[in-house]
């Protein structure tokens, strides 16, 4: 029989409140009859308001005996001013304004 095994990454287990209670209940491998069914099944913890997760097919180099694993990302932090707070920290300078351009 053919079958399509799972591994649970961290990052899946970090992002995802629903991974974190599926692998202390059954583990952090998963074995599942098709691609599909595991699919299927990520898409299930992605539900209601947990982050998404998803299945992502293990590089053929990959040495492991896994066919795919089920990964996470966390939200993109947001970084809006960051870089103008850097260009005014390196100009030495704590106004929020931009002034630079003023005498052009």
């Amino acid at each position: 029989m053919n079958e399509f095994v799972v591994e649970v990454k961290p990052s899946a287990r970090r992002t995802n409140g629903a991974v974190g209670a599926a692998v202390v209940r059954r583990g952090t491998r998963r074995r599942f009859a098709t691609r599909a069914d595991a699919e299927s099944w990520a898409a299930s913890l992605s539900g209601g308001n947990e982050p998404r997760v998803w299945i992502r097919l293990a590089d053929p180099r990959d040495d492991s005996a896994v066919d795919g694993y089920l990964v996470g990302r966390r939200g993109r932090v947001s970084l809006d001013g960051a870089y103008d707070k850097r260009r005014r920290r390196l100009r030495g300078g704590t106004e929020s304004e931009q002034s630079g351009f003023d005498r052009f």
